[in-house]
């Protein structure tokens, strides 16, 4: 046994050195006080009795002292080894083996019994020996007598086997205390990790109440959708307000059974089944719901228009989007059918096409009346105009000419709106394109002190595409570095082949773009700070136009720019199946 595991024990309630000694000492006060009153009848030794008695006393100031310090305890076995010699002085001063006071013999025993270790129960045994056989060895009347002798010989015999006995059974008492101490501590520790426990599940559920008082004011807060959510049957089973207030219909799902297909125009869900190859199971259990929510089945991402209809039996146009539950396991459970009504956005549409066709009629045919005035008054013969006449001319029919592409800007962005933009493909060579682009953009680009080079381009690549279209947004694109480009940079115009596409890159020196405003570059109107700090031209339709071009070419367009160094757009298209590059 360590150190550290006996200053524990003794530290949590062992009796201390002291203590034992005490009984020991209050005998040997006995034994001094008899001696003292009756010294004729109890002492025969007086040097021997006053020898037991100074070694009692050493004793007890050693147990006193070992008592203060419990990382002494371990050496505590010194104090009962010095009582068996000061008993065996004892004895002898006191009539040896007719000793009155023999019996004291039995406390340093137990004391030896009680202690940790099987070999104590020897120490014990080695002392009363000691204890006995001193005043034999000491007084010289006595060695012969073998009555005494043996005595002497069966008496630490008997003690040994007494406090082997005694020391076994302390050593189960103390296992089934240190297991009880042990048990105990584990007790305490669960209990402390049972309050830990139960205060982060209180955490927890009152997080949860928040979560689920957030998550229902948010739900009753989504008026102007409708969420419905359905098992794997179309059964509903979650109904919000917006569906009530826009449906017209008040749904508790617990108390009736309705389904999500009743409030869908039966004639788009006819053609949708018809149009798809659905498994035999669910041709013949619910084909209506089956056509609804067959791409979101699959996994795939299913948000399209739907025509709804209302209880009092009205149509309205909706935008739906259908996303599969789950439960924990990842197995789907049902669907979620989330909608947004688009009777407003329509009629939004249906006044902007007016105001298109508006702007087409009012604008468009008086300025084409103006360009056409304007040439004629350059061309007459008959009178000759001055040179500030003609310098008037120049600035009316530059103006219009840039008010006539700013409505045929607006028609084209207007048609991509209304889904009427449409691009006649066919096999053209990007290369060519892009080298007329820069021929074209040349003598703009030499007035403003701005060079315009091409970067590696290929002979020939051939794309599936609108070379007319394809043209224009190259051109809006060069157009636009031209502008954003101080005297003296650089225009560089490249084009590469990876994976089956070509990416065509327009890339400047210019003053660049903010970085928080990339992502609105393609918006209807949108001009950078950087733009209008510097006064640079434009209404901010032109990354609008080229990015409809090469989405109805079915590519993409990527933008990066660092304010002050320059920006690059890429546009990457398909090429022609068997496209040759040359």
């Amino acid at each position: 046994m360590t150190l550290g595991s006996l200053t524990h024990r003794y530290t949590l309630g062992e009796v201390s050195p002291l203590a034992k000694q005490a009984p020991m000492a209050a005998m040997f006060v006995i034994a001094i006080t008899l001696g003292a009153l009756e010294s004729g009848l109890v002492v025969h030794e007086l040097y021997s009795f006053v020898v037991s008695g100074f070694l009692a006393a050493a004793a007890t100031v050693l147990a006193a002292i070992f008592s203060t310090r419990p990382s002494l305890w371990h050496f505590a076995l010194i104090v009962p080894s010095v009582d068996f010699i000061a008993l065996g002085f004892l004895r002898y001063g006191t009539g040896g083996p007719g000793s009155a006071f023999a019996a004291y013999v039995i406390l340093p025993v137990i004391w030896f019994a009680m202690e940790d270790g099987r070999q104590n129960a020897l120490y014990a045994m080695i002392g009363t020996a000691i204890a006995l056989f001193l005043p034999l060895i000491v007084g010289e009347n006595l060695l012969h007598d073998p009555s005494e002798w043996l005595r002497a010989i069966i008496s630490p015999v008997t003690f040994g086997l007494a406090a082997a006995i005694v020391n076994e059974v302390s050593r189960q008492a103390r296992y089934r205390l240190d297991s009880m101490r042990q048990l105990a501590a584990e007790r305490e520790e669960m209990l402390d990790e049972t309050r830990d426990h139960t205060r982060a599940l209180a955490a927890s559920e009152a997080h949860l109440r928040e979560l689920e008082g957030l998550m229902r004011n948010v739900w009753e807060a989504a008026t102007e959708q409708i969420v419905v959510g359905t098992d794997l049957t179309g059964l509903i089973d979650v109904w919000n307000r917006g569906a009530t207030r826009i449906l017209g219909a008040h749904i508790d799902p617990l108390a009736e059974a309705r389904y999500i297909e009743e409030f869908h125009l039966t004639t788009e869900l006819d053609e949708r089944a018809e149009a798809l190859d659905f498994p035999l199971w669910e041709t013949v259990a619910n084909p209506r719901f089956a056509a609804l929510i067959d791409r979101a089945r699959q996994g795939d991402p299913d948000a399209g228009e739907w025509t709804y209809v209302r209880a009092d039996g009205s149509t309205f146009p909706v935008h739906l989007s259908v996303t599969p539950r789950m439960d924990d396991s990842g197995v789907p459970v049902g669907y979620l059918f989330i909608g947004r009504d688009l009777t407003r956005e329509r009629e939004v549409n249906r006044l902007k096409d007016e105001f298109i066709g508006l702007i087409s009629h009012e604008l468009r045919t008086p300025l084409s009346s103006i360009l056409g005035y304007l040439e004629l008054m350059r061309d007459d013969d008959e009178t000759e105009l001055s040179s500030n006449q003609l310098q008037y001319l120049s600035v009316a029919e530059r103006n219009a000419n840039r008010l006539l592409r700013l409505v045929g800007d607006l028609l084209f962005t207007a048609q991509v709106d209304s889904g009427k933009f449409r691009v006649d493909k066919s096999e053209v060579d990007m290369s060519a394109i892009i080298r007329a682009s820069i021929e074209t953009s040349r003598p703009v680009a030499a007035n403003a002190g701005v060079t315009v080079e091409g970067d590696g381009i290929p002979e020939k690549i051939v794309l599936a595409g609108d070379s007319v279209r394809l043209g224009q947004a190259l051109d809006n694109l060069i157009s636009n570095a031209v502008k954003f480009t101080p005297r003296g940079g650089t225009v560089t115009v490249g084009i590469s082949t990876d994976a089956g596409n070509a990416c065509i890159s327009v890339s400047d020196t210019g003053i660049g773009i903010p970085a928080d405003e990339l992502d609105k570059l393609f918006g209807r109107f949108f001009r950078a700070t950087t733009a209008t700090k510097n006064a640079v031209p434009g209404v901010g339709l032109g990354l609008v136009i080229t990015r409809a071009i090469v989405h109805a070419h079915g590519g993409e367009m990527a933008v990066r720019s660092e304010e002050g160094v320059g920006t690059t757009f890429e546009m990457t298209l398909p090429l022609a199946v068997g496209a040759l590059v040359e």
